[in-house]
């Protein structure tokens, strides 16, 4: 008699263990998730400001078209962008985009001096620090749920239940190390 309660107690322990680890392995999805979701948020609100900014910079240097162009195909290719990594390769090519725009608005100093300008800038700028921040939480929440998925037992209970890890979301850092080149020509 005392064998079947030992048993049926071990058996109690191993249950209650999975459903801690499969309720801990939700959990962490859902927090990378939400993660996601928010720099999904901020890229969106960028998307958003980029047609404002370059209509308004037009108006002062309408000869720099291609800036223009390359700034507006930048912004579809980062729309229509899914997944983590190809999302970052996008995006990285729209900050480019946009570090050119904005070296082109540098050589106006009426452009530079409206306040419609000015204020795009300042929203720009203010959803560029709300995506960092984003970024970093998404991130943060990726590397605990993958780190969750690899570690032991956690990782027998992900491999039943198709937990996959997932990719952090990363910036091309080569846009961030070359200077923009402008032609006023």
């Amino acid at each position: 008699m005392s064998a079947i309660w030992i048993l049926f107690g071990i058996m109690a322990l191993i249950a209650v263990t999975l459903i801690v680890i499969y309720n801990g392995l939700v959990r962490l999805k859902n927090l990378a998730q939400e993660g996601w979701s928010g720099i999904d948020v901020q890229l969106k609100r960028r998307a958003d400001l980029i047609p404002n900014l370059v209509q308004t910079v037009k108006g002062y240097a309408a000869h720099e078209s291609g800036v223009f162009e390359k700034v507006t195909q930048a912004r579809a290719d980062a729309t229509k962008a899914i997944n983590p990594t190809d999302r970052g390769r996008a995006e990285s090519a729209l900050s480019g985009a946009l570090m050119n725009l904005m070296a082109v608005a540098e050589n106006y100093p009426d452009l530079k001096a409206s306040q419609n300008f000015q204020q795009l800038q300042s929203s720009l700028a203010d959803t560029e620090d709300q995506l960092q921040m984003a970024r970093r939480y998404y991130n943060g929440a990726v590397r605990n749920l993958d780190t969750a998925i690899q570690s032991f037992p956690n990782n027998i209970i992900a491999g039943l239940f198709h937990f996959q890890p997932m990719a952090y979301f990363q910036l091309d850092d080569q846009n961030d190390r070359v200077a923009p080149k402008v032609s006023l020509s």
